[in-house]
């Protein structure tokens, strides 16, 4: 039974991280395209201080329960290929993400804290790139688990 919470809690924080980057990146983005730069800035340092602390905690539900069932299933000797492209994946999407945390998400907020909307705006354009990394790798994440359970 722990199992399959275990799979269900992995399954949900992925698409918690995934469905959030879609959802910021193909349709909040454009939709804040035309906003002047202030109202821009401003609305995607509150969306990241709401939405971060969810990835975070997805980082960990994530690990946790991949470690956990990579044990139930006889341990990284007897893991296929896809699991370790999945944690390849996983551990550098966790360093993109914690990268974006600790350098252009602080930047973002600094400079709409204190109106200088240059520095923010760079900010918000390195934090758009490095979501859109994210994006693609978080989608070959589901894509590997969804349909490459047979490589070994």
């Amino acid at each position: 039974m722990f199992t399959s919470i275990a799979t269900a809690l992995h399954v949900l924080a992925a698409v918690v991280w995934v469905g959030g980057m879609f959802f910021a990146y193909v349709c909040l983005r454009p939709v804040l395209g035309s906003s002047e730069p202030a109202e821009r800035l401003t609305l995607w340092a509150n969306v990241f201080s709401k939405f971060f602390p969810w990835v975070w905690m997805c980082i960990v539900i994530l690990f946790l329960t991949g470690f956990y069932l990579i044990g139930q299933y006889g341990g990284f000797s007897g893991a296929g290929k896809y699991i370790f492209a999945m944690m390849t994946i996983a551990i550098i999407m966790t360093a993109i993400f914690k990268f974006v945390y600790i350098a252009p998400f602080k930047h973002l907020k600094r400079g709409v804290e204190e109106k200088d909307y240059a520095v923010a705006g760079f900010a918000l354009g390195t934090i758009r790139k490095l979501v859109a990394t994210n994006l693609i790798l978080g989608i070959l994440v589901i894509i590997i688990a969804t349909g490459f359970k047979a490589w070994h």
